[in-house]
């Protein structure tokens, strides 16, 4: 494979887990048009989804890795308990993302993917600017739900996003195949972005903050698997319990979706 800057992995959940196929094939466009509208050409991106997945027309730039991995039996929480359902989560992604790695080979840097999210169209040319950067966690980052014409601009951001982490290769340690990695590494280092950063800090391998605003989180739409609430409900209504000087800080963080946001954000596409 050609060396590119940064290889984006998008790992996709077995088809059976999505309650609305429909409305994950459509907002994956929007994201894979999103990374497509990269001002640097540097880049490569990979779709990892089984096999029999109906998946949409994708950009000049991707590539599909068809897996057959099971349907993951906890992705809907139901009475189990949290802990197993998290770490069910973090085995069913980490390892389609393993698998992603494993056909790309990258030699760059690496961005997780979720299937409903946007990025920056800066991220690949600072990644080529700095390639020899252990990565960088996004502490800024924007929410935003469909159809809304504001964005909160988030301050933790990679506590929140999965799509929040930039990781050069190597740290990785990509085994050869799937069977070689053990379920810790699986679960902390490719299905986790929580304990991501933390992991690769205690192995000497501190990541750095991004500079600038990195993604954005798309919430409260039927197919979001954390079942987010409206932009309100996820990033207002949390500071009323903590007083009007912590409400009126978040309110301080709205931003009405300019045209260079979704110039930046959202590529050729208008997601709004």
């Amino acid at each position: 494979m050609q060396s590119s800057a940064l290889t984006f992995i998008i790992p996709i959940r077995h088809p059976a887990n999505a309650k609305n196929w429909a409305a994950l094939k459509a907002n994956l466009a929007q994201t894979v048009e999103s990374i497509a509208a990269q001002s640097d050409p540097s880049w490569r991106g990979f779709i990892v989804a089984n096999s029999d997945a109906d998946l949409p027309s994708l950009p000049s730039g991707f590539s599909v890795v068809d897996v057959d991995f099971p349907p993951n039996t906890l992705h809907d929480k139901g009475s189990a308990p949290l802990e197993q359902v998290y770490q069910a989560f973090r085995m069913d992604k980490g390892r389609r993302v393993l698998a992603g790695l494993i056909a790309a080979r990258p030699q760059g840097h690496v961005m997780i993917v979720d299937d409903d999210d946007f990025v920056s169209n800066r991220l690949v040319s600072y990644v080529a600017q700095n390639p020899g950067k252990n990565g960088w966690f996004m502490r800024q980052g924007y929410v935003w739900s469909p159809g809304n014409s504001l964005v909160y601009r988030d301050e933790d951001f990679y506590h929140m996003c999965g799509t929040s982490h930039i990781v050069r290769a190597d740290l990785y340690a990509i085994p050869a195949r799937i069977e070689d990695a053990s379920a810790d590494y699986i679960a902390r280092m490719l299905g986790s972005h929580v304990q991501l950063a933390p992991a690769l800090a205690a192995a000497g391998h501190p990541l750095e903050p991004l500079p600038f605003p990195g993604a954005v989180y798309r919430i409260g739409h039927p197919g979001a698997h954390s079942k987010s609430w409206g932009l309100i409900g996820k990033c207002l209504l949390p500071g009323l319990t903590r007083g009007p000087r912590e409400f009126l800080r978040r309110l301080s963080r709205l931003y009405r979706l300019s045209p260079g946001m979704r110039a930046e954000f959202f590529g050729a596409r208008d997601a709004v």
